[in-house]
């Protein structure tokens, strides 16, 4: 595979927020002690489900920005105030004409759609505070990360499913080689909204109970909702280190996955080949684990064919849910907590492992060293990346 080499890209700060809490410390706690986010909804999406809830009080946007107030533009609001420091200093570094604003989603603000139609089918009238404009569109969201951030540069959102929030960093990664930008602020967002909780019902692919990838009678995915971002930088002190991104298409089927993993075996080849490392460097795999059985079994083989059965594999999906256009970017800070804490959380949900699942799928909290961490996102029409993210 002749895939050219990036310089790898720090990434200078990051902050994430789930079903597990809004804070660092929130989130270690969860992964430390597997305790899941995942619980009967909070309001009546009419399915039998569980779902990973941000329970964070959100900011209500205000001022010029009050237009564009909704649950999306208040979940960016949070994650762009966790990433303050980061951005004062890469604002006093470089222009703000040369700060990229890259972001990712499925759904962007069909939550505020949807409850302005249920105000009309009651009143007879849309809410007098809604526009579709600036409360469901994707550049709504662009538009207030934007305002927030102060970034000027090229910017645009992504929209390509489960890997929506994983592709931005490809972008940045692309854009920095080619002295576009000289920053990046990247990630993706998602809410919970009854078009993507009804959608997935109709595919009967919903657990009743919260989500256990690759256990051996797992039954289906739970959704859930939030967000990450990430600030990348030409030059900085880094956390972690983007050294590689794999992305292909395999295009084999509209919502299964192809069986042996095809795609999602090349697009972890691509971004090892990329990094210039070998796949004996490959420390763990933040797996796509989404909870299906036709997923979970054509990750494993994937995963086996390119690693072999002995790195350590955990989906995170168990804690937070399936983010759909946010996981990407969620399961990339997972991945860099991974390596700057030292210890990879047991896969919740996981055990008895399936036997048709061959590798090491991690039951219990491992310590140890992890340079090098493969972050997987497949999505909808054979859609893959794959991130490898290292220690600085």
């Amino acid at each position: 595979m002749l895939i050219p080499r990036v310089r790898p890209v720090p990434i200078t700060g990051y902050v994430n927020l789930n079903a597990l809490g809004s804070t660092r410390a929130q989130i270690l706690e969860g992964l430390a002690t597997g305790t899941t986010g995942l619980a009967s909804p909070s309001e009546p999406w009419g399915v039998d489900t569980a779902v990973g809830e941000v329970r964070a009080e959100l900011p209500t946007l205000d001022g010029e920005l009050a237009p564009w107030s909704t649950r999306i533009g208040g979940m960016a609001a949070l994650l762009v105030a966790g990433l303050d420091e980061e951005l004062r200093r890469a604002r006093a570094r470089w222009r703000s004409e040369r700060i990229g604003l890259f972001l990712g989603t499925s759904t962007g603000g069909a939550t505020a759609t949807e409850r302005a139609f249920q105000h009309y089918v009651a009143e007879g009238h849309l809410p007098p505070d809604y526009d579709f404009v600036r409360q469901h569109t994707f550049g709504a969201l662009l538009h207030v990360v934007a305002t927030l951030t102060g970034a000027r540069g090229p910017g645009w959102v992504i929209s390509t499913a489960c890997t929506s929030g994983s592709k931005p960093f490809a972008t940045a990664q692309r854009l920095i080689a080619a002295d576009m930008i000289d920053a990046a602020i990247v990630g993706g967002i998602d809410t919970l909204c009854a078009l993507t909780l009804h959608g997935f019902h109709a595919l009967q692919a919903l657990d009743r109970q919260p989500c256990r990838p690759f256990h051996a009678d797992r039954a289906g995915i739970s959704i859930g909702e939030g967000g990450a971002l990430a600030l990348l930088e030409r030059d900085g002190e880094a956390r972690v280190v983007l050294e590689g991104v794999g992305e292909t298409s395999d295009a084999y089927h509209i919502s299964a996955p192809h069986p042996e993993g095809l795609g999602a075996r090349t697009a972890m080849e691509a971004a090892i080949a990329q990094a210039g490392c070998s796949p004996g460097d490959i420390h763990h795999v933040n797996a796509h684990g989404t909870g299906t059985q036709l997923n979970d079994v054509a990750e494993a083989k994937a995963i086996s064919e390119v690693l072999g059965n002995d790195v350590p594999v955990v989906s995170t999906k168990g804690y937070t849910g399936h983010t759909l256009g946010a996981a990407g970017a969620i399961e990339f800070a997972f991945a860099a907590t991974v390596i700057e804490e030292g210890w990879i959380p047991p896969s919740l949900g996981a055990a008895p492992v399936d036997p048709a699942v061959a590798i090491n799928i991690c039951t219990e909290r491992t310590s140890g060293t992890f340079r090098r961490v493969l972050s997987n996102s497949f999505a909808f029409g054979g859609n893959n990346v794959s991130l490898l993210v290292r220690g600085p």
